[in-house]
């Protein structure tokens, strides 16, 4: 098929390879415009570009597709349909309109379940067993369109963002390479109207940790958290980031380290810290991490 493809992270980069190794005539490649970033603060292109440029792929990063030039340049691509995942920009209906087959959004969750924009870490935070990802024909609402195809995969106990961040990416590459080889065979189901819940967009004011919650829920907003934005907690005024733990036996004052391993007593139950960060260092397992600042027991987080 002839298509355009929408996309900025890394989370769309699979998808572009996918869509590419299965020969689709990827007509363009729109992603959001690069931004600074690095210690010089120049301009970079986003995951998407530099990987549609690695492949000889046009590219576009227009700020707005709301005007009718953009609209205009946009339809006269005479694509057949159009991939979206994680643009980034909403999409107007002249742009919706345009290919004769419409928008399909690669979306990671299990619709309508985590509408919105941190499906994945929503999903751990809330310790969901599973999630997936949906193929849905895109409509003027948020995530609210009919789904062609979805696949789900469960959640592992110890599974961080970073984690399902990448296996949903891979499997969102494939099922749309086996949604658009199907397409006519195909009949989008309505989502059900219950079970709808909203992904809002992650909060840095959420990352503090409370250790007087339960253990279970401290764990998921660890795991849930990392490694953006982390969730973090601070001694003698330095502020730590904690991006890996899993469940532990122990008990104690909610905050105080229990043994040599880093387990932390909760609310109820505690948790082991796995993977930490001190501010302007590098991420490092917890024996690593111990060895330049230690936290023996009896010490309060």
């Amino acid at each position: 098929m002839r298509l355009i493809f929408m996309g900025t992270p890394d989370f769309s980069v699979s998808a572009l390879d996918a869509l590419h190794a299965a020969g689709h005539d990827i007509a363009c490649v729109y992603s959001q415009p690069p931004r600074p970033a690095g210690r010089g603060k120049k301009d970079r292109p986003s995951p998407v570009q530099a990987r549609a440029e690695a492949l000889g792929l046009p590219v576009r990063h227009p700020v707005s597709l709301r005007n009718a030039e953009a609209q205009a340049e946009f339809a006269a691509l005479n694509a057949d349909i159009a991939v979206v995942v994680a643009y980034g920009l909403i999409l107007p209906q002249p742009i919706l309109d345009a290919p004769t087959h419409g928008c399909l959004n690669i979306h990671a969750s299990l619709l309508p379940r985590w509408r919105g924009a941190a499906p994945i870490h929503r999903a751990i935070m809330a310790g969901d067993g599973e999630t997936g990802i949906c193929i849905m024909q895109m409509e003027a609402g948020l995530d609210t369109g009919p789904v062609l195809m979805r696949a789900a995969t469960p959640i592992g106990d110890t599974e961080t963002t970073a984690a399902l961040h990448d296996r949903l990416a891979v499997m969102g590459g494939n099922l749309i390479v086996n949604t658009l080889a199907n397409l006519p065979d195909l009949t989008p189901q309505p989502q059900l109207e219950e079970g709808v819940t909203y992904a809002h967009k992650i909060d840095k004011a959420e990352a503090a940790i409370d250790w007087t919650k339960p253990a279970s829920e401290v764990d998921r907003q660890i795991r849930g958290l990392s490694p953006f934005p982390g969730a973090w907690f601070e001694r003698d005024g330095v502020r730590i980031k904690v991006l890996g733990s899993e469940r532990a036996q122990g008990t104690g004052t909610p905050g105080t380290v229990l043994d040599d391993t880093l387990t932390v007593a909760c609310g109820d139950g505690a948790v082991r810290l796995t993977r930490l960060q001190r501010a302007g260092k590098g991420a490092q397992d917890a024996d690593i991490f111990l060895r330049g600042m230690p936290l023996p027991p009896g010490t309060k987080l």
